[in-house]
């Protein structure tokens, strides 16, 4: 599982590797359009050559929800479910998705038992030594959370200054922290659950965390009633990485191609952007 890595929160990450130079990419960045590569027009593919393509074998696992889970029929759904369809009817090819253990994705299309995996994978240099990547499809930037009833909440981030912030232990958004936020009090939790509760009960005036998961937890229940984002999107590939993307075996280029072509042209369709609002109604952008 070393070489397949879900796109989460938490991601754990050696600081001292992470804290490197800063660079521009660190700037804020809010709005899916700067969010999300294949959104870049400039980038767009050519509408590749489908001939022989009939098919599209997807696989995913099913216990990450929103993403990929079972549905109240058993029946396989989620964000990257329905992506997956979207993609196969943009095409005009017949689709299958079939739901395996995460630790077998990538051997099952190396072994030809899929064609491409939509799992939340993150492109990572070692999953590339067994597998291609496509474009990436999202991207989980780093978020604060703030209550409220806060002065973050009017001012933004820029106002931080020795304010406690809250950040799971050891973690890239940690790192990330440190490098650009040297000045804000760091308060350390062992998992993001107990970063929240630092926010919650007053001993810490913001979170920063997986732009992902906060948004899950602002959409809650608890989230909604007390908290909210404040200041824009963290996108630094050198923290966050640089995406979750779809995997294809190494002989798959011209089915990887036809794949990005059509994530560009469900964007323009806002089709994307529908798939997002349905499971993600606070947006992690």
């Amino acid at each position: 599982m070393a070489d397949c890595v879900r796109i989460l929160g938490g991601v754990l990450a050696v600081a001292g590797m992470l804290a490197t130079t800063p660079t521009a990419q660190a700037q804020a960045a809010s709005g899916q359009a700067d969010s999300v590569p294949f959104f870049d027009t400039a980038r767009k593919p050519d509408r590749p050559d489908l001939t022989g393509l009939r098919a599209i074998r997807f696989l995913t696992d099913d216990d990450y929800p929103p993403f990929h889970f079972p549905g109240p029929d058993g029946q396989l759904s989620g964000f990257n479910v329905d992506l997956a369809r979207a993609i196969c009817l943009e095409l005009k090819v017949a689709c299958t998705i079939q739901a395996r253990r995460w630790e077998t994705l990538l051997s099952s299309i190396e072994e030809g038992r899929g064609d491409a995996v939509i799992a939340s994978m993150a492109d990572s240099e070692e999953a590339r030594r067994k597998v291609d990547f496509g474009i990436p499809y999202y991207r989980s930037p780093g978020r604060f959370v703030t209550r409220k009833d806060s002065g973050l909440a009017a001012g933004g981030v820029a106002d931080i200054g020795e304010r406690p912030v809250a950040v799971v232990a050891g973690s890239a958004h940690a790192a990330f922290l440190a490098a650009f936020f040297p000045k804000a009090r760091m308060m350390t939790a062992p998992d993001r659950e107990e970063a929240l509760k630092l926010l919650t009960s007053g001993k810490a005036e913001a979170v920063f965390g997986d732009g992902v998961g906060l948004a899950l937890w602002l959409n809650s229940q608890n989230g909604a009633t007390c908290c909210q984002f404040a200041g824009g999107a963290y996108f630094e590939s050198h923290y966050f990485g640089n995406g979750a993307a779809i995997a294809f075996r190494k002989d798959g280029a011209q089915l990887r191609r036809a794949v990005d072509h059509a994530l560009f042209r469900l964007a323009e369709q806002g089709i994307y952007q529908n798939l997002m609002l349905k499971y993600f109604p606070v947006s992690f952008y």
